[in-house]
């Protein structure tokens, strides 16, 4: 009888979409995500949290004529910084914002912890975090940047911010699943 049902064209027509449901959907969902975790441990660059005091200059150089003199930091400097909390999957770290000595800026991610997940990306968004699933999904409701491809779910990353934008801008970075438009978990950031 077994060897009945497989001669008919219906049934390798049903057997042929069944396996195309489960490779799309095991592709879509990427379940083993949920069993793996990639560790990222870049170095993290060494800042302070006071504000930006000015260099001294060498009694012997004097300020050229048409320029006022002006403050520049003697280092890098925290600007904002929060904690991660839960929102789609459990997450736990810290996130900062840098300006580094040359000016540039870096999100600085420390001892993240979230799950891995199909199509995770690094934002920063001007919408606040809320706890709960009322949280989830209001980051791309607002003005929001992408940063890059989430490196890993566990550990410290780096990540350069563009020079086009303006980190002011932004209250909140989110752990963002781009396939399914969530939220893993998100950090205010308030002054350091």
């Amino acid at each position: 009888m077994g060897k009945r049902i497989f001669r008919s064209r219906a049934a390798w027509t049903a057997l042929a979409a069944a396996v195309l449901v489960t490779a799309l959907a095991l592709y879509w969902f990427q379940p083993w995500k949920l069993f793996t975790d990639t560790y990222v441990d870049e170095a993290v660059p060494p800042a302070r949290t006071t504000s930006a005091t000015p260099t001294p200059a060498p009694a012997s150089a004097a300020p050229p004529a048409s320029t006022a003199p002006t403050a520049t930091p003697a280092g890098n400097e925290i600007l904002t910084a929060g904690e991660f909390v839960t929102h789609e999957h459990r997450t736990t770290g810290s996130a900062e914002i840098h300006r580094l000595a040359d000016g540039r800026h870096q999100l600085v991610i420390r001892n993240l912890s979230t799950s891995s997940g199909p199509d995770l990306r690094v934002w920063l968004t001007d919408q606040p975090v809320t706890l709960g699933k009322a949280g989830w999904r209001v980051f791309d409701d607002g003005e929001w940047v992408e940063l890059a491809r989430l490196k890993g779910n566990q550990g410290n990353q780096v990540y350069e911010i563009p020079a086009s934008v303006d980190p002011r801008d932004f209250r909140s970075v989110s752990i963002w699943c781009k396939r399914f438009a969530v939220s893993f978990g998100a950090a205010d950031l308030s002054a350091a």
